[in-house]
């Protein structure tokens, strides 16, 4: 695993709040109570501490973030929208802090991130891509982006690529394996918040091999 110091100092991280969480009620679920916090306040917790610097990437005012204290990243009104199109405007953003040579992506409806996401996917990246891979599959938003894959990834956009994982594939990124897949939770529906409810957050994503 690479010294903390030295991820922390080169990864950018951006929590994507795609998404109409239409099963939630239309809600946003990154604003989703879970404990008496916001299912976002749980991520961030855990995400913070591995990356330099960090935005939030959603649509819509961006008031109702502002507790986060948070930049706020609008996808680019002249392309295609979902998640891609957040990872596209952050690696823009990214770009402008020195020493940043990777973003960190996060899905923002999942409150329980492995502790050691980052470095796990930076210590298999080396300049390239990386993605997590849970016993239940891939985990596309689960990522690391090189900031000199945004040419190629604006390609695959104009040639009508809109899947992270399909772009990830593309790209050539790493699959790295996490044998717990709970830190992989999110919260599509209303069973899945009463199971996170339900569960002992303290040992939700603790670092596996």
């Amino acid at each position: 695993m690479p010294d903390v110091e030295a991820s922390l100092a080169s990864i950018a991280g951006v929590v994507l709040m795609g998404g109409e969480g239409r099963r939630m009620g239309g809600a946003d679920k990154a604003l989703i109570a879970l404990h008496g916090r916001p299912i976002l306040a749980h991520a961030l917790d855990r995400f913070r501490p591995q990356v330099a610097t960090l935005a939030l990437s959603a649509n819509g005012d961006p008031a109702r973030f502002a507790a986060f204290a948070l930049p706020v990243l609008a996808d680019a009104a002249d392309g295609p929208g979902g998640p891609l199109a957040g990872v596209r405007t952050a690696l823009a953003w990214a770009r402008s802090f020195e020493g940043v040579a990777h973003l960190a992506t996060l899905p923002g409806d999942a409150p329980y991130p492995p502790v050691d996401l980052v470095a796990r996917l930076a210590a298999a990246a080396g300049e390239g891509p990386a993605v997590a891979v849970s016993p239940s599959g891939l985990e596309p938003l689960h990522a690391l982006w090189p900031l000199g894959c945004a040419e190629a990834l604006d390609r695959l956009v104009r040639d009508g690529v809109s899947s992270p994982r399909r772009a990830l594939a593309e790209l050539g990124a790493v699959e790295v394996a996490f044998a717990d897949g709970s830190g992989f939770r999110d919260v599509d529906t209303p069973d899945d918040l009463a199971r996170l409810a339900a569960g002992d957050a303290a040992n939700i994503g603790s670092p596996t091999t």
